[in-house]
């Protein structure tokens, strides 16, 4: 029977990177996975007992990669590191944009190695106890499950067989219960990770905006600031063409043109700031916007999990009910045979009752 209710896989760490793969044909140059940093995320499926290594780009998995004990990450450089994946036959490559995050990285791989190796003894423990119980089992109930000597009256023994039906349909059903649950966890991962890349982007953008925007405060004072230079001067300039000879020389009034012109340059570089810091507000709305929709879909697929949740407990009832029907069929038919042995055993006595008689 499936359990009513699944656990699923949840990231314990995520980083972004470069990811690249190993050219297979010449095994020595690599190739990008993506072009631009994606994050790459370990993920541990309480159900498996495993922890895997995932880092999706756009609608497809660029790793997908399950964490085992023959697996160990390679610095190769200050911001480079690499591993084999014997399963997908490749080796991964990561590229990182600082060394503190490659040493994160590294470290994380090591700590996540030890505990699938810790669950992976775990298991073995087990297998190991319920092995011993399944070769113990049949010694103790060997004596109660020898069945009782069909009698027969002429003709060799004849046997019954059980209807194998039943079982080939609970085997399908379970099959297609197994198919759908992969698929809404497949589909709720990919959501889950997107989501998460979002909401990290959006921080760092509202990190970014808030400190764009206290910028943009400064800049306005010192805007108003040089603007009342600028005036100053102007005037100035107009008081010495005003005076003509009778104020100061021709070389201060050059001197105090070109600082003009300064100023009126360093005006057009701080609005064209202010234009870029405001097209980076569009961007932002933009982030809202897509997050809002990758809620809206992990609700859907929230929806659908329950959906599919409903549908395996009344899957799980009607195989509960099959189950028992058969049994109970089992029953009538074993008693069925009782009654067949006891009327083969009431003619055998009557035939040689007959038999008696005759030969009187």
């Amino acid at each position: 029977m499936f359990p009513h209710h699944r656990e699923r896989e949840q990231p314990i760490f995520s980083t972004r990177a470069h990811v690249f793969q190993i050219d297979p044909s010449t095994k020595r140059n690599w190739i990008p996975a993506s072009k631009h940093a994606v994050n790459v995320s370990f993920f541990f499926d309480s159900g498996r007992n495993v922890y895997r290594i995932i880092s999706v780009g756009g609608t497809k998995a660029i790793i997908n990669c399950i964490v085992t004990l023959s697996m160990t990450f390679t610095k190769t450089s200050q911001k480079f590191g690499q591993w084999a994946d014997s399963r997908a036959n490749t080796v991964y490559g990561l590229g990182f944009a600082t060394e503190q995050q490659l040493h994160q990285f590294s470290e994380k791989f090591k700590e996540v190695k030890d505990a699938a190796r810790l669950a992976r003894e775990k298991s073995q423990d087990k297998e190991l106890a319920n092995t011993a119980l399944s070769i113990a089992a049949p010694q103790d109930l060997s004596d109660d499950l020898q069945s009782p000597p069909v009698m027969c009256v002429n003709g060799p023994e004849d046997k019954l067989f059980r209807s194998q039906s039943a079982d080939i349909t609970l085997s399908s059903e379970k099959e297609r219960i197994k198919k759908m649950l992969s698929e809404g966890s497949i589909c709720e991962m990919n959501l889950e990770v997107e989501l998460f890349t979002l909401q990290d982007s959006n921080s760092k953008l509202v990190a970014a905006l808030h400190e764009a925007n206290a910028n943009v405060e400064q800049w306005k004072k010192q805007l108003l600031a040089y603007q009342g230079e600028t005036e100053r001067l102007r005037e100035q300039v107009a008081d010495l063409e005003a005076h003509g000879g009778h104020g100061p020389s021709d070389l201060l009034k050059d001197e105090l043109t070109q600082s003009l012109e300064e100023l009126e340059a360093l005006l057009k570089a701080k609005d064209e700031e202010i234009h870029i810091l405001q097209s980076k507000k569009s961007d932002y709305h933009e982030i809202e916007r897509e997050r809002d929709q990758a809620m809206h879909r992990l609700r859907e697929v929230e929806v659908r999990n329950s959906e599919l949740e409903r549908r395996i407990q009344k899957t799980e009832q009607n195989l509960s009910n099959s189950l028992e029907d058969r049994d109970r069929m089992d029953t009538e038919l074993q008693r069925a045979i009782e009654i067949l042995d006891i009327k083969i055993f009431d003619l055998n006595d009557l035939r040689q009752s007959l038999v008696k008689l005759m030969d009187k």
